[in-house]
């Protein structure tokens, strides 16, 4: 009995020093970008194959570069001094506002809490610190301009955030987006079909341009071990700093069961159960409308649409790190309870559920990720995206490629000069990598690519020299590189006696004709303010172009389609066009130089 007394008191303890399982989101750039230079640098260690970061775990980093401030410079102490305020209460303490070396406390003592208002945030915390609350505004403005005209994109709403016992995380956000802008094409610089890292969005109506909001929040249940919770935000998995592999958070934010494991310090689990917004039409499930005239109406429904994933991280010593993992994407009438198992190898279930009835299997993956810091300041990475695979394709007889896609990375940071950082990634995926045969049963959600933003048959390479010249002022230059090459739909072939032929898709030599590419330059300075309010300069030469593939169309190729689905075989000019509007907005289609500005607040 006193065994289990003392248990159920380290337990409590435990649970207080690892407070609110609050997720960071992944657009608060910045302090991510400083938790990497502490990795990098060899203060901290930090696990950058599942992002994004709760707040507690954020808070934890910087309170252990606190105690190693010896391996700090002046820059990294005052950037150190200047995140920890943001997260004082995960600290169990109020924040004071700070700015140019001085503290301002700004707070109001009660009977039964502390509240402090900071950036311009306003913070609670009760006396006993069974209560926790953040409340803050979001407001921000963005302007850009180039030879097509000036677009203006602004954003307005709310976030709050609650901990409540030391086991119980509340939080929610809304943001309200708008773009607008004259004579370019509606103002949507990001949807399904372009080949840009902007994070996807679902629009609303607007005749002016493009609306959309975006509502964020959850629930987690924590002990000091781990986690469980449902939540609706997005996620990265696959270490990279440009663009993951795996899951690159381009798809608009989706609600899922969550449960997080960290038993140890070198070891952590990670699992998920996502409802996806599939957007193809079930026409077999409809509303039916009120009769009129003697006509009933009908409004079809979408198919629904699922995704399970586990993600294993192992940090066996201080330098390595790899994770691996699996997930299926599928498309049942209901949730499929085998789904929910959070360690299962899910394509084996899949196979326990449908090849007895010799019908098509659901979608699944696996993929792995690792991280070597073979020295302080250079860290090395990888990840690896299996779609599909078999051993037989490897043979040179073989012209069949297995639809994989690859990932690898470097980051030099802190030497010869503190605060400087040399960063460079590559990226190639082959043909039919995230799609499949069925439609809905592709590796996307709300028609946005999960993995890669480019897709498949395509090439990203990405280098980027950034500089870290004072207290929370970041300087960057990087160069884009993004090559599509010939573009196909995962079709299949119905041959008298055989089922589900492939078709010589796959048996194409990838990366072989490109069709279109886009070269960026851009230089941003960004400064921020105060904790959450940034103002930000870019100024970027981009040049998108499209390419005519010279060689015969196969079967599932696309060279322009008709809307009944059927090819439209374009070829010259007319395929250039087909392919430049396709995957560019028309703001940024051609050579361009564009300068853009913008100050904001809660990011």
């Amino acid at each position: 009995m006193r065994g289990w007394l003392v248990l159920a008191i380290l337990s409590f303890h435990f649970s207080i020093s690892y407070a609110q399982r609050i997720p960071e989101a992944i657009e608060y750039t910045e302090v991510y970008d400083f938790i990497e230079e502490l990795t990098t640098d060899g203060v901290i260690s930090s696990n950058a194959a599942i992002k994004p970061y709760t707040r507690d775990a954020i808070a934890r980093m910087l309170a252990e570069a606190q105690s190693k401030d010896s391996l700090l410079n002046k820059r990294q102490k005052a950037d150190l001094q200047f995140y920890m305020q943001d997260y004082a209460l995960e600290q169990d303490t109020l924040p004071t506002y700070y700015s140019y070396g001085h503290r301002h406390v700004t707070q109001w003592i009660t009977k039964v809490s502390n509240l402090s208002l900071a950036d311009p945030s306003l913070h609670i915390l009760t006396k006993d610190k069974i209560f926790k609350m953040r409340l803050r505004p979001i407001l921000g403005m963005d302007l850009s301009y180039n030879k097509r005209g000036l677009l203006m994109h602004r954003v307005y709403g709310a976030e709050i955030q609650m901990d409540i016992a030391h086991h119980l995380s509340i939080w929610g956000s809304i943001r309200d987006n708008s773009w607008s802008g004259q004579g370019i094409d509606g103002s949507k610089i990001t949807k399904p079909g372009f080949l840009n890292n902007i994070p996807g969005v679902q629009y609303k109506e607007a005749n002016y341009g493009g609306d959309f909001s975006d509502s964020r929040g959850g629930l987690s249940l924590y002990m000091w071990w781990g986690s469980i919770g449902v939540q609706r935000e997005r996620i990265q998995w696959g270490d990279a700093q440009h663009a993951s592999n795996i899951l690159s958070a381009h798809n608009p934010a989706v609600p899922m069961v969550t449960l997080q494991l960290t038993p140890c310090k070198w070891f952590q689990f990670d699992y998920f159960h996502a409802w996806l917004p599939s957007n193809v039409i079930d026409s077999t499930y409809y509303y039916s409308e009120r009769e009129k005239e003697g006509v009933t109406g009908r409004e079809y429904r979408p198919a629904n649409k699922f995704m399970a994933a586990n993600m294993f991280t192992f940090m066996p010593i201080k330098y390595i790190q790899f994770s691996f993992g699996n997930s299926i994407v599928y498309a049942e009438r209901n949730v499929q309870a085998a789904y929910f198992i959070p360690i299962a190898f899910f394509k084996s279930l899949d196979h326990l559920l449908t090849k007895g009835l010799g019908s098509e299997n659901q979608n699944s993956q696996a993929f792995a990720t690792i991280t070597v810091r073979p020295t302080d300041h250079l860290r090395l990475y990888g990840s690896f995206f299996l779609d599909e695979f078999k051993f037989s394709r490897l043979k040179p007889s073989n012209p069949e490629h297995n639809p994989v896609s690859y990932l690898v990375g470097f980051n030099w940071s802190g030497w010869p000069v503190k605060g400087l950082a040399l960063r460079g990634e590559f990226m190639r995926s082959y043909i039919a990598c995230y799609t499949h045969s069925i439609k809905v049963l592709d590796f996307t959600s709300n028609s946005y690519n999960m993995g890669h933003y480019m897709g498949d048959n395509a090439q990203s390479i990405f280098v980027q020299l950034s500089y870290r010249l004072t207290r929370s002022l970041r300087l960057m230059l990087d160069y884009t590189c993004d090559t599509k090459y010939r573009a196909y739909d995962y079709v299949r072939a119905y041959i008298a006696g055989q089922r589900n032929t492939t078709t010589p898709i796959i048996a194409q030599k990838p990366f072989s004709e490109k069709i279109w590419r886009n070269d960026v330059v851009n230089f941003r300075a960004v400064y921020e303010v105060f904790n959450n309010c940034y103002a930000h300069v870019d100024f970027t030469y981009n040049n998108a172009r499209a390419f005519a593939p010279s060689s015969e169309r196969i079967l599932g190729e696309d060279r322009g389609w008709n809307a009944d689905g059927t090819s439209m075989e374009l070829a010259g000019d007319e395929l250039k066009n087909y392919y430049l509007n396709k995957y560019t907005p028309v703001y940024l289609q051609g050579a361009n130089f564009t300068f853009s500005c913008g100050l904001s607040f809660g990011f």
